[in-house]
């Protein structure tokens, strides 16, 4: 199944998962798995959470940005690919000069 984010509209979610300012994001879910493609502008963050039941992949499009697993800061930056498996928490914080634009994937629990 093909999907077009450009036809799924924009949420504008501020203090996303406890982080600072906001996300822009588009996203697709079928009940089970979330796609989705966001945006967090400078200085703009996702709060620190732990993933108890499924996990997390972000591809990063553009921008730079810190993944921090487990209290352990990784830069990134675009064509990285950052992971949070399940039982680990992590944040996601805008500390570059332009937006952060990437594609994360959670998918649901366990079978």
């Amino acid at each position: 199944m093909k999907l077009d984010f450009n036809d799924i509209p924009e949420q504008v979610i501020p203090r996303f998962k406890g982080g600072e300012k906001e996300i822009a994001a588009r996203m697709f879910w079928d009940g089970s798995t979330r796609i989705m493609r966001a945006r967090l502008d400078p200085g703009a963050t996702i709060g620190l959470h732990r993933h108890e039941n499924n996990r997390e992949i972000i591809y990063v499009l553009s921008g730079r940005g810190t993944a921090t697993t487990d209290g352990v800061p990784e830069p990134l930056g675009p064509g990285d690919c950052h992971f949070c498996p399940e039982g680990h928490e992590h944040q996601l914080v805008n500390d570059g000069a332009e937006p952060l634009v990437f594609l994360a994937v959670v998918p649901g629990p366990k079978a």
